[in-house]
Protein backbone atom coordinates (compact mmCIF):
# COMPACT_ATOMS: atom_id res chain seq x y z
CA UNK A 1 0.00 0.00 0.00
CA UNK A 2 1.37 3.67 -1.30
CA UNK A 3 2.04 6.07 1.98
CA UNK A 4 -1.04 7.93 2.94
CA UNK A 5 -1.90 11.02 1.65
CA UNK A 6 -2.21 14.36 3.95
CA UNK A 7 -5.03 16.60 3.48
CA UNK A 8 -3.77 19.94 4.83
CA UNK A 9 -6.24 22.79 5.70
CA UNK A 10 -7.57 25.43 7.58
CA UNK A 11 -11.16 24.84 6.85
CA UNK A 12 -13.28 24.13 10.31
CA UNK A 13 -13.78 20.09 10.42
CA UNK A 14 -16.98 19.84 9.09
CA UNK A 15 -16.15 21.21 6.15
CA UNK A 16 -12.87 19.56 5.93
CA UNK A 17 -14.23 16.00 6.37
CA UNK A 18 -16.94 16.74 3.24
CA UNK A 19 -13.80 16.86 1.07
CA UNK A 20 -12.29 13.80 2.84
CA UNK A 21 -15.47 12.33 1.88
CA UNK A 22 -15.55 13.18 -1.55
CA UNK A 23 -11.69 12.72 -1.96
CA UNK A 24 -11.93 9.41 -0.52
CA UNK A 25 -14.74 8.28 -2.94
CA UNK A 26 -12.73 9.39 -5.99
CA UNK A 27 -9.56 7.78 -4.88
CA UNK A 28 -10.88 4.43 -3.00
CA UNK A 29 -7.34 2.58 -3.50
CA UNK A 30 -6.01 5.64 -1.72
CA UNK A 31 -5.77 6.72 1.94
CA UNK A 32 -6.54 10.13 2.76
CA UNK A 33 -5.88 11.46 6.19
CA UNK A 34 -6.27 14.96 7.66
CA UNK A 35 -3.18 16.25 9.19
CA UNK A 36 -3.51 16.32 12.70
CA UNK A 37 -5.06 12.61 11.91
CA UNK A 38 -1.69 10.91 10.87
CA UNK A 39 1.64 9.86 13.16
CA UNK A 40 4.58 11.20 13.31
CA UNK A 41 5.86 8.34 10.87
CA UNK A 42 3.01 8.61 9.03
CA UNK A 43 4.12 12.32 8.69
CA UNK A 44 7.28 11.73 7.49
CA UNK A 45 6.56 8.80 4.99
CA UNK A 46 3.91 11.17 3.11
CA UNK A 47 4.66 12.31 -0.53
CA UNK A 48 1.76 13.71 -1.63
CA UNK A 49 -0.37 16.65 0.32
CA UNK A 50 -3.69 17.83 -0.86
CA UNK A 51 -4.25 21.22 0.36
CA UNK A 52 -6.45 24.61 0.56
CA UNK A 53 -5.01 27.53 2.89
CA UNK A 54 -2.84 24.92 4.95
CA UNK A 55 -0.96 26.76 7.73
CA UNK A 56 2.02 26.55 6.64
CA UNK A 57 4.06 24.72 9.98
CA UNK A 58 2.12 21.93 9.21
CA UNK A 59 3.24 21.50 5.75
CA UNK A 60 6.80 21.96 6.91
CA UNK A 61 6.32 18.82 9.40
CA UNK A 62 5.86 16.46 6.12
CA UNK A 63 9.79 16.23 5.14
CA UNK A 64 9.05 13.71 2.89
CA UNK A 65 6.57 15.81 0.14
CA UNK A 66 7.24 15.01 -3.65
CA UNK A 67 4.59 17.47 -4.00
CA UNK A 68 1.23 19.92 -3.17
CA UNK A 69 -1.39 19.59 -4.58
CA UNK A 70 -4.11 22.67 -4.38
CA UNK A 71 -7.91 22.34 -4.46
CA UNK A 72 -8.20 25.87 -5.43
CA UNK A 73 -7.21 27.40 -8.78
CA UNK A 74 -6.03 30.69 -6.89
CA UNK A 75 -2.74 30.07 -5.31
CA UNK A 76 -1.01 33.52 -4.72
CA UNK A 77 -1.81 33.14 -1.17
CA UNK A 78 -0.09 29.44 -1.11
CA UNK A 79 3.35 30.42 -3.17
CA UNK A 80 3.59 33.06 -0.59
CA UNK A 81 3.10 31.37 2.42
CA UNK A 82 5.31 28.54 1.49
CA UNK A 83 8.16 30.04 -0.22
CA UNK A 84 10.56 28.92 -2.04
CA UNK A 85 11.94 25.77 -0.62
CA UNK A 86 8.39 24.12 -0.45
CA UNK A 87 7.75 21.35 -2.74
CA UNK A 88 6.52 21.57 -6.52
CA UNK A 89 2.81 22.98 -6.21
CA UNK A 90 -0.23 22.12 -8.49
CA UNK A 91 -2.72 23.91 -8.98
CA UNK A 92 -6.47 22.81 -9.68
CA UNK A 93 -7.33 23.43 -13.34
CA UNK A 94 -10.79 22.52 -13.94
CA UNK A 95 -12.97 23.45 -17.01
CA UNK A 96 -16.20 23.79 -14.85
CA UNK A 97 -14.72 26.16 -13.07
CA UNK A 98 -13.84 28.35 -16.28
CA UNK A 99 -17.64 27.25 -17.00
CA UNK A 100 -18.74 28.87 -13.97
CA UNK A 101 -16.81 31.84 -14.01
CA UNK A 102 -17.84 32.28 -17.89
CA UNK A 103 -21.34 32.05 -16.62
CA UNK A 104 -20.79 34.52 -13.62
CA UNK A 105 -18.80 37.38 -16.26
CA UNK A 106 -22.08 37.64 -18.70
CA UNK A 107 -24.69 37.61 -15.41
CA UNK A 108 -23.17 40.38 -14.02
CA UNK A 109 -22.16 42.58 -17.88
CA UNK A 110 -26.02 42.14 -18.49
CA UNK A 111 -26.66 43.16 -14.99
CA UNK A 112 -24.35 46.80 -15.95
CA UNK A 113 -25.52 46.88 -19.73
CA UNK A 114 -29.24 46.03 -18.57
CA UNK A 115 -28.56 49.30 -16.20
CA UNK A 116 -29.99 47.36 -13.26
CA UNK A 117 -27.58 49.64 -10.45
CA UNK A 118 -30.10 52.52 -12.09
CA UNK A 119 -33.11 50.48 -11.41
CA UNK A 120 -32.45 49.55 -8.04
CA UNK A 121 -31.81 53.43 -7.38
CA UNK A 122 -35.06 54.35 -8.65
CA UNK A 123 -37.05 51.66 -6.69
CA UNK A 124 -35.10 53.08 -3.83
CA UNK A 125 -36.57 56.55 -4.47
CA UNK A 126 -39.68 55.10 -5.08
CA UNK A 127 -39.14 56.87 -8.86
CA UNK A 128 -40.62 55.50 -12.09
CA UNK A 129 -38.06 56.32 -14.94
CA UNK A 130 -37.45 53.87 -18.03
CA UNK A 131 -33.97 54.03 -19.63
CA UNK A 132 -33.35 53.76 -22.95
CA UNK A 133 -32.02 49.98 -24.21
CA UNK A 134 -29.24 49.32 -25.27
CA UNK A 135 -28.38 46.14 -27.57
CA UNK A 136 -25.39 44.18 -26.45
CA UNK A 137 -23.41 44.88 -29.66
CA UNK A 138 -23.53 48.79 -28.46
CA UNK A 139 -21.32 47.48 -25.01
CA UNK A 140 -17.56 46.63 -25.76
CA UNK A 141 -16.81 44.85 -22.82
CA UNK A 142 -12.54 44.52 -22.11
CA UNK A 143 -11.24 41.64 -20.26
CA UNK A 144 -8.02 41.67 -18.48
CA UNK A 145 -6.76 38.13 -18.73
CA UNK A 146 -6.64 35.38 -21.14
CA UNK A 147 -6.10 32.39 -19.57
CA UNK A 148 -8.41 29.96 -19.49
CA UNK A 149 -11.05 31.75 -17.72
CA UNK A 150 -10.87 34.69 -19.87
CA UNK A 151 -11.26 32.68 -23.17
CA UNK A 152 -14.25 30.88 -21.63
CA UNK A 153 -15.35 34.51 -20.80
CA UNK A 154 -15.14 35.93 -24.00
CA UNK A 155 -16.89 33.21 -25.86
CA UNK A 156 -20.12 33.28 -23.44
CA UNK A 157 -20.19 37.14 -24.48
CA UNK A 158 -19.39 36.88 -28.08
CA UNK A 159 -22.46 34.23 -28.37
CA UNK A 160 -24.46 36.64 -26.50
CA UNK A 161 -23.57 39.76 -28.89
CA UNK A 162 -21.05 41.81 -26.82
CA UNK A 163 -18.07 43.23 -28.88
CA UNK A 164 -15.20 41.44 -27.00
CA UNK A 165 -12.12 42.95 -26.67
CA UNK A 166 -8.97 41.13 -24.51
CA UNK A 167 -5.51 42.15 -22.31
CA UNK A 168 -3.10 40.03 -21.37
CA UNK A 169 0.89 39.90 -20.24
CA UNK A 170 1.98 38.05 -22.96
CA UNK A 171 1.27 38.53 -26.46
CA UNK A 172 -2.63 35.95 -27.37
CA UNK A 173 -4.03 36.07 -30.60
CA UNK A 174 -8.12 34.85 -31.37
CA UNK A 175 -9.71 35.05 -34.65
CA UNK A 176 -13.07 36.78 -32.80
CA UNK A 177 -11.70 39.36 -30.76
CA UNK A 178 -8.86 41.91 -30.27
CA UNK A 179 -5.96 40.54 -28.04
CA UNK A 180 -3.73 43.64 -26.75
CA UNK A 181 -0.52 43.52 -24.50
CA UNK A 182 2.00 45.74 -22.77
CA UNK A 183 0.97 49.05 -21.60
CA UNK A 184 0.09 50.82 -24.58
CA UNK A 185 -2.39 47.81 -25.08
CA UNK A 186 -3.78 47.59 -21.82
CA UNK A 187 -4.44 51.54 -22.15
CA UNK A 188 -6.11 51.54 -25.33
CA UNK A 189 -8.47 48.43 -23.84
CA UNK A 190 -9.26 51.08 -21.23
CA UNK A 191 -9.76 53.94 -22.91
CA UNK A 192 -12.71 52.21 -25.39
CA UNK A 193 -14.30 49.62 -23.42
CA UNK A 194 -18.33 50.52 -21.57
CA UNK A 195 -17.45 47.39 -18.76
CA UNK A 196 -13.99 46.42 -17.95
CA UNK A 197 -13.96 43.01 -16.35
CA UNK A 198 -10.77 41.97 -14.16
CA UNK A 199 -9.71 38.17 -14.53
CA UNK A 200 -5.51 38.36 -14.10
CA UNK A 201 -3.99 36.04 -11.81
CA UNK A 202 -2.32 38.37 -8.58
CA UNK A 203 0.93 38.31 -9.12
CA UNK A 204 3.99 41.42 -8.64
CA UNK A 205 3.06 42.64 -11.99
CA UNK A 206 -0.99 42.87 -11.40
CA UNK A 207 -1.15 44.02 -7.49
CA UNK A 208 -2.21 47.64 -7.77
CA UNK A 209 -2.43 46.99 -11.31
CA UNK A 210 -5.94 49.44 -11.54
CA UNK A 211 -4.96 52.55 -9.77
CA UNK A 212 -5.95 56.31 -9.97
CA UNK A 213 -3.92 56.60 -13.32
CA UNK A 214 -5.60 53.58 -14.37
CA UNK A 215 -8.62 54.46 -13.56
CA UNK A 216 -8.08 57.82 -15.42
CA UNK A 217 -7.60 56.24 -18.58
CA UNK A 218 -10.70 54.17 -18.56
CA UNK A 219 -13.63 55.56 -20.60
CA UNK A 220 -16.08 58.02 -18.65
CA UNK A 221 -18.74 56.62 -17.27
CA UNK A 222 -17.55 53.15 -17.70
CA UNK A 223 -17.91 49.87 -14.75
CA UNK A 224 -15.60 47.48 -13.52
CA UNK A 225 -16.33 44.33 -12.60
CA UNK A 226 -13.33 42.57 -10.43
CA UNK A 227 -13.39 38.66 -10.70
CA UNK A 228 -9.72 38.56 -10.04
CA UNK A 229 -8.06 39.44 -6.75
CA UNK A 230 -8.92 42.22 -4.30
CA UNK A 231 -5.39 43.39 -4.45
CA UNK A 232 -5.30 44.16 -7.84
CA UNK A 233 -7.29 47.14 -7.66
CA UNK A 234 -6.01 49.50 -5.54
CA UNK A 235 -9.97 50.88 -3.23
CA UNK A 236 -9.41 54.00 -2.55
CA UNK A 237 -8.88 54.99 -6.11
CA UNK A 238 -11.70 53.15 -7.00
CA UNK A 239 -13.83 54.82 -4.35
CA UNK A 240 -12.16 58.14 -5.80
CA UNK A 241 -12.97 57.74 -9.21
CA UNK A 242 -16.80 56.18 -8.64
CA UNK A 243 -17.06 59.28 -6.58
CA UNK A 244 -16.35 62.12 -9.64
CA UNK A 245 -18.23 60.43 -11.90
CA UNK A 246 -15.00 58.49 -13.86
CA UNK A 247 -16.82 55.17 -13.52
CA UNK A 248 -20.23 54.81 -12.91
CA UNK A 249 -20.20 51.43 -11.12
CA UNK A 250 -18.26 48.43 -10.04
CA UNK A 251 -19.35 44.66 -9.37
CA UNK A 252 -16.78 43.89 -6.42
CA UNK A 253 -16.53 39.67 -5.59
CA UNK A 254 -12.83 39.41 -4.37
CA UNK A 255 -11.22 41.86 -2.12
CA UNK A 256 -8.09 41.83 -0.14
CA UNK A 257 -9.27 41.09 3.36
CA UNK A 258 -12.62 38.72 3.27
CA UNK A 259 -15.17 38.88 4.39
CA UNK A 260 -15.34 42.45 3.90
CA UNK A 261 -14.61 44.64 6.83
CA UNK A 262 -17.83 45.83 8.32
CA UNK A 263 -16.51 49.25 8.24
CA UNK A 264 -15.61 49.43 4.74
CA UNK A 265 -17.24 52.47 3.13
CA UNK A 266 -17.79 49.77 0.12
CA UNK A 267 -20.55 48.42 2.05
CA UNK A 268 -22.94 51.34 1.42
CA UNK A 269 -21.70 52.95 -1.70
CA UNK A 270 -24.52 53.49 -4.00
CA UNK A 271 -22.29 52.86 -7.27
CA UNK A 272 -20.93 49.35 -5.47
CA UNK A 273 -22.26 46.15 -5.86
CA UNK A 274 -20.25 43.89 -3.05
CA UNK A 275 -20.24 39.76 -3.75
CA UNK A 276 -19.22 37.56 -1.23
CA UNK A 277 -16.90 35.91 -3.43
CA UNK A 278 -18.81 33.66 -5.39
CA UNK A 279 -17.96 33.92 -8.90
CA UNK A 280 -16.37 30.60 -9.44
CA UNK A 281 -16.86 28.42 -6.41
CA UNK A 282 -14.59 25.11 -6.82
CA UNK A 283 -16.97 22.50 -7.60
CA UNK A 284 -16.03 19.56 -5.20
CA UNK A 285 -16.90 16.39 -7.36
CA UNK A 286 -15.27 17.84 -10.54
CA UNK A 287 -11.96 18.99 -8.22
CA UNK A 288 -11.82 15.31 -6.75
CA UNK A 289 -11.62 13.56 -10.01
CA UNK A 290 -8.82 16.12 -11.42
CA UNK A 291 -6.51 15.36 -8.33
CA UNK A 292 -7.52 11.92 -8.39
CA UNK A 293 -6.72 11.68 -11.89
CA UNK A 294 -3.47 13.61 -11.20
CA UNK A 295 -2.46 11.27 -8.57
CA UNK A 296 -3.12 8.23 -10.79
CA UNK A 297 -0.73 9.62 -13.66
CA UNK A 298 1.91 10.26 -10.85
CA UNK A 299 1.86 6.67 -8.81
CA UNK A 300 1.64 5.11 -11.82
CA UNK A 301 3.81 7.02 -14.47
CA UNK A 302 5.94 9.66 -12.24
CA UNK A 303 4.48 12.03 -14.36
CA UNK A 304 4.08 15.52 -12.24
CA UNK A 305 1.10 18.12 -14.06
CA UNK A 306 2.09 21.27 -14.67
CA UNK A 307 3.21 23.14 -11.17
CA UNK A 308 2.93 26.65 -10.54
CA UNK A 309 5.92 28.54 -11.69
CA UNK A 310 6.99 30.47 -8.97
CA UNK A 311 8.77 33.58 -10.64
CA UNK A 312 5.21 34.03 -12.14
CA UNK A 313 3.14 33.24 -9.09
CA UNK A 314 0.66 30.95 -10.70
Amino acid sequence: MPPPIALVTRMDREEEQSWLNILARAMPEERILPFRDLTQEERRLAEIAIVANPDPADVAALPGLSWIHSLWAGVERLVMELGGTAPPIVRLVDLELARVMAEAVLAWTYYLQRDMPAYRQSQIERRWQQLDYRHPGETTVGLLGLGALGTQAAERLLNAGFSVQGWSRSTKSDERFACLTGEEGLRALLATSDIVVCLVPLTAETRGLLDADRFNSMRPGASLINFARGAVVVTDDLIAALDRGQLSHAVLDVFEKEPLDEASPLWLHDKVTVLPHISAPTNPATAAKIVARNIEIWRQQGILPATVDRGRGY
